[in-house]
């Protein structure tokens, strides 16, 4: 009798919430082949952990309960080029420590190594490596989950557009993907519908764009790293982004890309030798003699640009398209061909509180010794603009005419065009740029 009547206690407190479903977990170990690995799945009870041994799995495995999936050295979940090789249909479930290859290729389907159904929360995916999956990791509308040191590997064989994005993030909150590496894929983080989520030391190279942003509000990118890409951080129809500490190396056209972006803060990021006219980036062929924008920022006004450094890239950063009041102070433009290309018609002052920027081309003086220059820096004239409407122009620029054209515009001001302006430009790089604050997470 008293068994009976604590078997129902433990019931009641169970479906009271009391009780964890943990405190029945079983650790069981899983040996044979896919069948076997999906019938212990169906037969484990919520919340066990089903230890994976090593050995190849050809399986397209469903999990629909909360569970832990973890593999021992040398396990392997191959999908067969079909499908998805793992999908998840249930909260609270770990996929940790596997290998997961050979998933389908088909797009459309969005065929991935990993997909998270819309039902799941709180999903966790950690230390797994992906191999020749179309996309890596699909989450679909499933919030809080935590995507952490994974190794996601596209398919360089076909195309990049024909490839899928490493992580695909739909219509999520509340996610953090950190530590995590990509490369090969098309994207490495597509973000898309999705606010409040945190895209933290991700390591991405060698794909179209680093982190790509869609319709995605009040997010955090802080500390990744782009290399040979063609875009590092291709930030699009976005307000309220934080982007923070990163880096982008030898990415192709773009460091960051700003299209539409408003109400943004970039800060202590650096972004060097941008193209600089070279080709390359796997799986895609070059355009020699592009230009390379550390930053180019297009219709977007309203962002705060401060504490960066840009350096070694074809033009140093590049607005137009109502691109206006922004504000752009105590940031380093170290040695880019063209520091500034504006294109608009209002002028901008570009400092704040008596500091500007710091522009290795300045040839201003500091009489007075306080580290700020003692005339503006204006990046621009007529004869820029002259060029960047018609390039073949440049034929010209060692030319008399030229030459007086500069010289009416030093003496007749009012000739000059609208342009960006720093009054206050600073005489050595600013000690923070390109450095986080001592309190950033």
């Amino acid at each position: 009798m008293r068994r009976t009547t604590t078997i129902f206690a433990m019931a009641l407190a169970l479906l009271c919430g009391a009780v964890s479903v943990s405190a029945w977990a079983s650790t069981l170990t899983v040996r044979g082949d896919g069948a076997a690995l999906q019938r212990a799945v169906r037969a484990a009870a919520p919340g066990d952990t089903l230890v994976i041994a090593a050995g190849d799995y050809r399986v397209n495995l469903v999990i629909d309960r909360p569970l832990t999936l973890q593999g021992r050295p040398g396990a392997v979940l191959d999908g067969g080029g079909q499908g998805n090789v793992i999908t998840i249909r249930a909260p609270d479930i770990t996929v940790r420590d596997l290998a997961i290859v050979h998933s389908g290729r088909n797009l459309t389907k969005m065929n991935a190594g990993i997909f998270v159904e819309r039902k799941s929360a709180r999903v966790r995916i950690r230390g797994n490596r992906l191999d020749d999956v179309a996309f890596g990791i699909w989450l679909d509308g499933s919030p809080e989950a935590r995507i952490e040191h994974n190794r996601v590997h596209g398919i360089p064989s076909i195309r990049s557009q024909d490839r899928g994005n490493g992580i695909h993030l739909f219509n999520v909150h509340g996610v953090v993907v950190a530590g995590n590496e990509i490369w090969q894929t098309r994207d490495g983080i597509y973000i898309d519908t999705s606010n409040g989520n945190t895209l933290r030391d991700n390591d991405i190279h060698d794909l179209r764009y680093g982190i790509h942003y869609m319709y995605s509000h009040h997010n955090r990118i802080i500390g990744n790293r782009t290399h040979h890409t063609r875009t590092g951080y291709a930030l699009m129809q976005s307000n309220h982004l934080t982007v923070i500490g990163n880096r982008s190396d030898e990415d192709r056209n773009y460091g960051i890309l700003m299209n539409y972006i408003t109400y943004s803060t970039l800060r202590a990021n650096v972004i060097e030798d941008t193209a600089r006219g070279r080709a390359f980036v796997t799986g895609g062929a070059g355009v020699l003699g592009a230009e390379g924008k550390a930053i180019f920022v297009y219709n977007s006004p309203y962002n705060t640009i401060v504490g960066n450094v840009f350096r070694g890239g074809d033009i140093g950063i590049h607005l137009t398209a109502g691109s206006e009041d922004n504000a752009v102070y105590d940031n380093a433009f170290l040695h880019n061909r063209n520091q500034v290309k504006y294109v608009a018609s209002r002028d901008q002052e570009w400092s704040h509180e008596g500091r500007g920027n710091y522009w290795s081309d300045y040839l201003g003086w500091d009489l007075d010794g306080d580290g700020v220059g003692d005339v503006p820096y204006e990046p621009n004239d007529g004869v820029d603009k002259l060029l960047w409407k018609y390039p073949l122009a440049r034929m010209l620029m060692n030319s008399p005419a030229v030459a007086t054209l500069r010289w009416v515009q030093s003496e007749f001001p009012v000739l000059r065009p609208q342009g960006v302006k720093d009054t206050h430009p600073l005489m050595r790089p600013p000690t923070r740029a390109g450095r986080l604050p001592e309190a950033q997470p």
